[in-house]
């Protein structure tokens, strides 16, 4: 495997990132992995190896780099602190929408110029704060997205001008939205509102709730973290992955 620092030009600044793929010269599909709230950090970089291991050329950026160059937490995390939600909200302040949609596509970009990435569609997931950075991704770079994943994403279905779902007739990506269950972050009013959006789209979809798992279950080193949720959710990501970009049915997903 194939691991690199790397530092990513957006319009805003440098964007500090990880740039992993197997071994090897065969040109492979890209993906682009948008962490959490607690940003680039071990967890991610296997979950990025696990992904380029199934044959994918895989950027996880520090889409916090505006604030914070990695790790953008230099204590432990816990949202029954003050300390924590004052710097979670730090981290999203500068993350507009219009942000969003062009960190994005300098990520995209970003991957296309490597030599060993495939020219095809690309694919990008986003947990928590960031699935709605890979549907505006998927939005803002219509062109290259083949498939996009969000994971216990949180507002990406509201009733303001900006919400998330607005942006579904720029896609044309097929997408996958694995909600978390008894999510304040994403109720069941909202993953209905959601639902009634893609369904008006009338794309590839599917949008499911994993029964049992806690908004943040995908993710080792978390309190909620589900390994029996987590690996059917991985296996959900690879379908999408493989059957999207390389045209053939993903083995073993769920």
């Amino acid at each position: 495997m194939k691991s690199q620092k790397v530092e990513i030009k957006t319009p805003d600044g440098i964007a500090d990132g990880l740039l992993v793929r197997p071994e090897g010269e065969q040109a492979l599909p890209g993906v682009v992995v948008l962490t959490d709230i607690f940003g680039l950090r071990p967890a991610y970089e296997d979950l990025s190896k696990r992904i380029a291991e199934r044959g994918y050329g895989v950027c996880t950026p520090n889409i916090f780099y505006r604030t914070a160059k990695t790790p953008v937490f230099d204590f432990e995390p816990d949202f029954q602190n003050e300390c924590t939600k004052n710097r979670a909200a730090e981290l999203r302040g500068p993350l507009t929408p219009e942000a969003m949609a062009r960190d994005g596509s300098a990520y995209v970009d970003f991957l296309n110029a490597q030599p060993l990435v495939s020219a095809g569609r690309m694919g990008v997931v986003g947990f928590c704060f960031s699935g709605q950075f890979a549907l505006r991704t998927a939005a803002a770079r219509a062109d290259r997205i083949g498939a996009a994943a969000s994971f216990h994403g949180g507002g990406l279905a509201t009733d303001a001008e900006t919400s998330p779902h607005r942006v579904l007739p720029q896609v044309k990506a097929r997408l996958y939205f694995g909600h978390a269950e008894n999510d304040r972050s994403m109720p069941a009013e909202a993953i209905e509102k959601l639902n009634r959006a893609l369904e008006a789209w009338g794309g590839d979809y599917e949008s499911e709730v994993y029964k049992g798992a806690q908004h943040g279950w995908m993710i080792p080193g978390e309190r909620v973290y589900n390994l029996e949720q987590a690996e059917r959710g991985f296996e959900k990501l690879m379908a999408l992955l493989d059957e999207s970009l390389r045209m053939k049915k993903a083995s073993g997903s769920a």
